[in-house]
């Protein structure tokens, strides 16, 4: 899938080809390696895209290619390794995985989107990149899954001074913890971004991502009632830095 999305800023710097870092993967006996630029796995419940959606505002060049670890119906372990270079206010990509949405499903039907997940960046040098969760919506049910009315991200970590789209509306709880709220605009898409104050970095998350729709249905007038859940999915978005090596060692997401 192709992210139209996201957040703010800036660039990277060049590694070693794909196929130098696939051998050590593929001794491991990673289920499946993803380098092409829209590259995709499955299977019954979860989703994974090596979604380069950017890479061509890397004027000096990179790659990137993703793992899937592990996987069951119940959990996903997965990783990426990237380098990229040039374009320092661009994204370069936003790999992915994602728990598979039923479409037709008002947010105002769901009870709880509950999930959890542990990671980690094993090695970079002068990154500059995000780890958030990534949720659209839409009145039509059966749009395009690259974008919707409204997006949702959740941010557990940024690095190298980038921000999300928009303006820091202030700090608000939800779900027993504080976060600065961002709201913008990505073309006519409303973003909503709840990021962690100071700069503040969650490796380890559990929690229930519809608390947050409550919120902002509550005070931002989302209209729950109106909107399909299309894309539920957790990753990093690169936009500058060499030999990163991102870790996921358990993620899990359910739609109830």
């Amino acid at each position: 899938m192709k992210a139209t999305t996201l957040l703010a800023l800036l660039p990277s710097l060049a590694l070693a080809s794909p196929a130098t870092s696939l051998a050590p993967r593929q001794q491991r006996g990673a289920v499946k390696q993803l380098c092409g630029q829209y590259d995709y796995w499955s299977n019954d419940q979860y989703e994974a895209n090596n979604n380069l959606w950017g890479k061509g505002s890397a004027q000096a060049g990179g790659s990137q290619c993703t793992y899937i670890d592990s996987a069951s119906s119940s959990n996903v372990a997965w990783s990426s390794t990237w380098t990229w270079q040039g374009g320092p206010d661009n994204v370069k990509s936003y790999v992915y995985v994602g728990r598979k949405v039923t479409r037709g499903r008002k947010i105002s039907q769901i009870s709880s989107m509950p999930t959890a997940i542990t990671w980690k960046y094993d090695s970079y040098n002068n990154m500059r990149a995000n780890v958030a969760y990534d949720i659209f919506t839409s009145a039509d049910a059966n749009r395009d899954n690259t974008a919707g009315d409204y997006e949702l991200m959740i941010w557990l970590a940024r690095i190298g001074g980038v921000y999300p789209i928009g303006q820091n509306s202030g700090q608000v709880n939800v779900g027993g913890r504080q976060w600065e709220l961002w709201i913008g605009y990505n073309g006519a898409m409303k973003v909503f971004s709840f990021v962690p104050p100071n700069s503040g970095t969650i490796n380890s998350w559990s929690g229930d991502a519809k608390v947050f729709y409550n919120h902002l249905q509550e005070k931002q007038n989302f209209p729950a009632s109106s909107q399909n859940l299309i894309v539920f999915q957790v990753g990093t978005e690169a936009f500058t830095g060499s030999n990163a090596v991102f870790s996921v060692s358990s993620f899990n997401a359910a739609i109830n």
